[in-house]
């Protein structure tokens, strides 16, 4: 029974995270049909090692994940935009849910000029964090999570549907 409940839980964390990704996607496309930005979902390297016909294959991580999302904005100077999406059934989030093959990544990137965050879901309300206050979570709150009231100013607006993390460079379209 325990087993049971470990693959419900597991399938429900699954589903809740794509349902969370399909939902950044399609901020991503509002953003670039408004000539915002433009953001791309990071693909995963994947090496295929099993052919099982029918476009079906086993395959296994060439490498460590990178962070979720790349891109640029329309600021004039084609700034660099990165970013790692996590959600969350529970009522905070570990530092340690940022790999450090993400945090290398993330790292390079802010040293050279890019706009680097996290979102984090905590069931339907959607959060910012930058990059700087997700490092340096310890010295800031003295433990390594953060809570939803930890976070609250970093509040993500919905709009018609749309996960508004870019609303600040929105130029009022809120």
């Amino acid at each position: 029974m325990a087993n049971t409940n470990r693959q419900f839980q597991g399938a429900l964390s699954r589903a809740q995270g794509k349902m969370f990704e399909d939902l950044i996607d399609m901020a991503c496309r509002f953003y670039e049909a408004k000539g915002i930005a433009v953001i791309e979902k990071t693909p995963e390297p994947m090496k295929p090692i099993k052919d099982l016909g029918g476009g079906k294959f086993i395959a296994h991580y060439e490498k460590q994940a990178q962070p979720d999302y790349k891109g640029a904005l329309n600021n004039g100077e084609g700034r660099a935009i990165v970013f790692e999406a996590k959600h969350t059934m529970s009522d905070r989030i570990d530092r340690s849910r940022v790999t450090t093959e993400q945090e290398e990544c993330l790292d390079k990137y802010e040293k050279m000029g890019a706009m680097c965050f996290v979102i984090v879901a905590f069931s339907n309300k959607y959060y910012r964090i930058g990059w700087k206050g997700w490092k340096n979570m310890k010295t800031l709150l003295g433990r390594q999570y953060i809570k939803p009231e930890d976070i609250e100013k970093a509040q993500i607006p919905v709009k018609g549907g749309i996960i508004r993390f870019l609303c600040d460079l929105e130029q009022g379209e809120l």
